[in-house]
């Protein structure tokens, strides 16, 4: 069996690694004997030229530093300053420095060089997500010419938000090394097919192949999921302690999301204060409780969304709180897993409503948690890759607060008979279209590659 190489930005590290793709890669990597390669979170001075082993995990784990010039500008600058805005739909954002693209186009270019005395002919590579866009032109530039995927978990940008980039041909050149390019949802497929239609050297040969700068690509939708199973089981089995005290016997609406731009969380307190304002029975009823860890607080525009965010949720319980009810809690650090699949389980309305998301997993551990006797409901923007296959969701606008607010009062007084029957449609595709069942198909679409390429 061909090893599988696993590439991503950051790699998943402690004795027992956890995470959905964790889960979903372990089984194709130990079985395989293959290889996670990743960056260590570690910013040194001087990082060595070579990868480094950890042991402790039943897959074989190497990882790379970083040094601060590197890190400036390859992670928080063209990933995460440039590339990221353009691809939420926000390229007004953008922070452009050409240092950032060198930076972004060097740390690939050093990742290639360490990777290349670890692979064998036979190895099959898939690489993770935008951070490492270029990672494939570099390997080929090297002589490797084993089947290389590459899975984008973000957004694909349209030709408008592509156009902003400064080396827009550029991007889908590097995608042209790829034998298989993987997005969330078909709205990403075909926002990538026009933006390359638009931007760069692209001909169309059938439904999921085109070349690319001369190149032949692959390139199909392949949604991601979770791990089903053992989160219906954490979410059953949560602890009592794990629930929220609500004095007023309020039913809990949850939302949790990294705290950034893209997630539309000033846009859901806003739309909450309209709830309480036009349908003021619902006071002391319904309780809103907000997780948002921090992330990338080194970029301005995050600085930005947590000043904007802590203002409307300290206004919003000024207006509304009462001595036995705070309508907002606002919880800036993360929980564990188990403890979020009990809290979960506890809320009547999970939100998922970000302004442009590439799938957003919350919304499918938000149904799997359900109690299916007595299930909530789950409110879900337009704009996230989930809504594709969720239409049992009430789908909502994020930018228009009326629109969110009215399917809140909605979901609060749904009937049990509706919750139950819009829960059981959801829960089908989590279960059937799980988080193994992704790396699987996507796997075995990267093999079609391979043996394409032994024929040829």
């Amino acid at each position: 069996m061909s090893r599988l190489i696993v590439v991503s930005n950051r790699l998943p590290l402690g004795e027992n690694p956890s995470g959905g793709l964790v889960v979903a890669l372990e089984d194709a990597l130990r079985s395989s004997g293959g290889v996670w390669i990743g960056f260590s979170g570690e910013v040194v001075d001087d990082p060595r030229n070579e990868l480094q082993d950890h042991p402790g995990a039943p897959f074989q784990r190497m990882s790379f530093d970083l040094n601060p010039q590197d890190h400036q500008e390859y992670y928080l600058g063209y990933s995460n300053s440039m590339l990221w805005p353009v691809c939420h739909g926000r390229p007004n954002l953008m922070h452009i420095l050409p240092e950032y693209l060198e930076g972004y186009k060097r740390v690939n270019a050093r990742i290639a060089d360490l990777m290349l005395p670890h692979l064998r002919d036979g190895d099959r590579i898939w690489v993770q997500d935008y951070h490492l866009f270029p990672l494939a032109a570099e390997l080929r530039a090297r002589g490797v010419r084993c089947p290389i995927g590459h899975f984008l978990h973000i957004p694909f940008p349209g030709p408008a938000d592509c156009a902003a980039l400064p080396n827009p041909s550029e991007l889908f050149d590097w995608l042209s090394y790829y034998d298989l390019l993987g997005f969330q949802a078909h709205r990403d497929l075909g926002a990538f097919a026009e933006s390359a239609r638009q931007l760069a050297e692209v001909e169309q040969l059938s439904e999921t192949r085109l070349r690319l700068s001369g190149r032949e690509v692959r390139a199909e939708v392949f949604p991601i999921g979770i791990d089903t199973a053992s989160f219906i089981e954490e979410a059953k089995n949560a602890p009592d302690e794990d629930r929220a005290r609500l004095l007023t016997g309020a039913k809990m609406m949850i939302g949790v999301d990294r705290l950034d731009y893209s997630k539309g969380i000033p846009q859901r307190f806003r739309a909450y204060q309209i709830l309480l304002e036009q349908d003021p029975d619902l006071i002391e009823c319904i309780s809103f409780l907000q997780i948002a860890p921090p992330t990338r607080g080194e970029v301005e525009a995050y600085q930005d969304i947590r000043e904007e965010t802590e203002h409307l949720a300290g206004r919003i319980n000024g207006q509304f709180a009462t001595l036995n009810w705070t309508p907002i809690r606002f919880i800036h650090r993360p929980f564990p897993r188990p403890v979020l699949a009990g809290l979960y389980r506890q809320a009547r309305i999970g939100l998922v409503t970000p302004l442009a998301d590439g799938m957003n997993l919350v919304a499918k551990e938000y149904v799997a948690a359900q109690d299916p006797q007595d299930p909530g409901v789950l409110i879900l923007s337009r704009f996230a890759g989930a809504a594709e296959a969720m239409p049992e969701a009430l789908i909502i606008n994020p930018h228009d607060p009326h629109d969110l607010a009215d399917a809140m009062a909605e979901a609060m007084r749904m009937p049990l008979e509706e919750r139950q029957r819009r829960h059981a449609a959801l829960l089908q595709d989590v279960v059937e279209h799980d988080v193994g069942w992704w790396s699987a198909t996507y796997l075995a679409a990267l093999g079609q590659e391979a043996k394409s390429e032994s024929v040829g």
